[in-house]
């Protein structure tokens, strides 16, 4: 027994054994590259938090200071040219509206600034292709007057403000409440002003992505021409990187991580078998590489995989939606009727606010959405309007 023990340790021991060979690469994969390459990667498992979160944290606020202050500039320089673009008249309907909704926030960051720069630059660059696209500013803060960026930017963009000065105080509404409101009345006001196909509501600390706009242009007039895409009751252009994991209770994440293992197990079989000399597939050796990559994928963070959709707009994802969060939703003109039905019916509280109130109604209503990956918008504002914070992380 212990003769033949020892046979088989040897037969499995030998350098040229593929054991040795996979036990060898997986604790170098898992217990040394991996960690020595990802612990700067925020969205990694790898990711070494109590080494790298304070300074990377302090480093992003200080570099969002910087392009703050750069959008300023960008403004005032456009001022200077005498370039304003603002119009109160314009009866055009847009194939495509932009709505930012803002409050004064912290000064420094001047993050209504950082978007509507970004949005502005990306639609000179866009040229003709994006002529049907309009954008619109929502100030909602409680004195619109007092919203000093909004003043800057409405001699460049329409602008709507909600003026609260003399309404009765809803004794109801809390701060979640509020949010809410001022979300349906940005939503109804860009429908009533324009009458577009489509309205993008941001967020003022949602800066767009280079490639949004010709990303969009393939939805709006390819993808979306499927009935089940066209009816739904919203798009979500963003979703948490820190929510994106594959080890989620989504099916459809679920069922992509393992499609990637099935991929990913033959094809990386075949590379062994051929580095070590074998002239067939086994599959066993199937099994390990499938588990080797979508632990890999997992561990190192399923959020980078997905930036390698950002090569064309065709590869962009459009996946069944989740609950978290706002920053970039994107409604038809029928579909934004709706939400604006049902948000009036609904009140919002700590633990249901806007985002999740709507996620409730494709459960209540019948009605579907969707979340388009990878992102399209990064949301940078670490100060919320919602929750005081004097020390942000980025996790």
């Amino acid at each position: 027994m212990l003769h033949q023990a020892w046979q088989l340790c040897g037969r499995w021991c030998r350098w040229s054994s593929p054991f040795i060979h996979l036990f060898t690469l997986t604790v170098v994969t898992f217990g040394v590259l991996a960690p020595l390459i990802c612990h700067r990667l925020l969205h990694s498992y790898f990711y070494l938090r109590r080494w790298h979160l304070n300074p990377m944290s302090q480093e992003f606020l200080e570099q969002n200071q910087q392009e703050g202050q750069a959008a300023l500039h960008y403004f005032e320089k456009l001022q200077m040219q005498n370039a304003s673009e603002a119009s109160g008249s314009d009866t055009f309907q847009p194939l495509l509206l932009v709505t930012i909704i803002t409050v004064q926030r912290q000064n420094d960051f001047h993050y209504v600034l950082q978007v509507a720069s970004r949005f502005h630059y990306l639609l000179q660059k866009c040229g003709a292709r994006c002529q049907s696209h309009r954008l619109l500013l929502c100030n909602v803060e409680s004195d619109p007057s007092s919203h000093q960026d909004v003043k800057l930017l409405s001699s460049f963009f329409p602008l709507i403000s909600r003026d609260k000065t003399g309404e009765k105080a809803d004794p109801r509404a809390n701060q979640f409440e509020k949010e809410k409101q001022d979300y349906v009345f940005c939503l109804e006001q860009s429908l009533l002003a324009y009458n577009p196909e489509y309205i993008l509501v941001v967020e003022d600390d949602a800066v767009p992505e280079e490639e949004i706009f010709a990303v969009l242009q393939h939805l709006l007039l390819a993808r979306f021409s499927k009935p089940y895409l066209r009816d739904a009751l919203y798009f979500k252009l963003y979703h948490p990187e820190r929510l994106q994991r594959y080890f989620n209770p989504e099916p459809m994440r679920i069922l992509e991580w393992l499609g990637l293992g099935m991929f990913m197990g033959p094809v990386l079989s075949w590379v062994y078998s051929w580095a070590t000399g074998r002239s067939s597939l086994s599959w066993p050796i199937v099994l390990f590489f499938a588990l080797y990559s979508m632990a890999l994928s997992e561990l190192v963070g399923r959020h980078y995989m997905l930036e390698l959709r950002r090569l064309a707009p065709t590869l962009y994802n459009i996946v069944p939606v989740t609950e978290c969060c706002t920053p970039a939703m994107l409604f038809s003109a029928p579909s934004a009727h709706r939400a604006l039905g049902y948000l009036r019916g609904l009140h919002c509280r700590q633990g249901f606010a806007k985002d999740i109130a709507l996620y409730s109604l494709l459960h209540t209503k019948g009605e579907n959405a969707y979340v388009v990956e990878p992102n399209l918008v990064r949301h940078v504002g670490m100060y919320s309007s919602l929750r005081l914070n004097n020390n942000p992380k980025l996790l």
